[in-house]
């Protein structure tokens, strides 16, 4: 399924019924007290988080959703339903914001629920206006409108792990071996253009869009990359053996984390060099040294040895859970 991280959508919470007029009628007298009711009130609209960063893309083909309308009064003093309400399922880590307003709400924790548009009150059936001065009011008045909206979503994802590293490091090839995902794999920069996620042992490990220089700054895809780390536990640092200068690589993803967030710098980050295969011994553990006088957690692994595989898995695990 397609990672969705961003919509735009219309939500309109439920018309108020109509107040109505009506009369008694009895056997003694046909034209009787007023006995019109209530509307029922519109039905609300919600937001739910939910642990699931797939919910977005429910929504996607749909460009207007709205809340239940009250149901209009009747007669015998009867008030009209209410609306039902409308529950947007979002996944945790969502932020919405209202684009005619610009007010902004977050979604932060799973099961958390934010009232997002209020809908509109039941009008006045002509019961509700009788009084000692007026016993027979002819009168009864319309529901209220329920609130509309546009809202523009956007999902920083909430991952244990993110898979962090310039175009074609071999992220998603990573993930794919690490877990049963089938992200999408080429030998050109930006195969990934969404973050694809695996899950180990119940850890969500998200691949993360790879950096270029200047992302801080909007190249390439800047920004939407670097939202979506922020929010990750851990950074994996994926780094082939294939680059000509590989403690270059490693510099320039870290100069573009510090120029967008540096606290990002202060995530606990494992460093995986990949593609062991393609080099003697002697040249990858000359690179696993060099690395270690930066990162304590270095690994060196071949996608294509279960047994590097089955030992980084392991370790990512332990790490994660310290």
């Amino acid at each position: 399924m397609a990672f969705v991280d961003e919509i735009k959508i219309q939500v309109k919470a439920g018309n108020g019924g109509n107040g109505v007029v009506r009369w008694l009628h009895t056997r003694e007298k046909e034209l009787g007290g007023p006995s019109g009711g209530n509307g029922g009130r519109g039905g609300n609209v919600y937001a739910k988080a939910l642990r699931d960063v797939h919910l977005l893309s429910r929504y996607r083909a749909k460009k207007e959703l709205g809340a239940e309308n009250g149901r209009d009064g009747q007669a015998k003093n009867l008030y009209g339903a209410n609306g039902k309400d409308l529950e947007l399922l979002l996944p945790v880590g969502s932020l919405i914001a209202n684009t005619e307003t610009g007010e902004k709400v977050a979604l932060n924790e799973e099961g958390e629920r934010i009232l997002l548009l209020s809908g509109g009150f039941g009008g006045r059936g002509n019961k509700s206006f009788q009084s000692s001065q007026n016993q027979s009011p002819d009168r009864a008045t319309p529901g209220k409108p329920g609130q509309v909206a546009i809202f523009f979503i956007e999902v920083e994802l909430i991952a244990h792990i993110g898979l962090i590293g310039l175009p074609n490091a071999g992220k998603t090839s990573l993930l794919n071996e690490l877990t049963a995902a089938h992200g999408k794999i080429g030998d050109y920069p930006f195969t990934t253009l969404e973050p694809n996620l695996g899950e180990l042992h119940g850890y969500i490990i998200a691949d993360i869009p790879g950096l270029v220089e200047g992302a801080a700054g909007g190249k390439g895809l800047g920004h939407k990359f670097l939202r979506h780390i922020k929010r990750t536990k851990m950074l994996v640092h994926v780094i082939s053996l294939e680059n000509s200068d590989m403690m270059e690589s490693y510099r320039t993803v870290r100069k573009e984390i510090e120029k967008y967030d540096p606290n990002l710098l202060g995530k606990k980050e494992i460093i995986v060099l990949t593609k062991t295969d393609l080099k003697d011994d002697a040249e990858v553990q000359e690179a696993k040294e060099r690395f270690k006088n930066i990162a304590p957690n270095v690994y060196a692994v071949s996608l294509y040895k279960n047994e590097d595989m089955k030992f980084l898995r392991e370790a990512l695990l332990k790490e994660i859970a310290s």
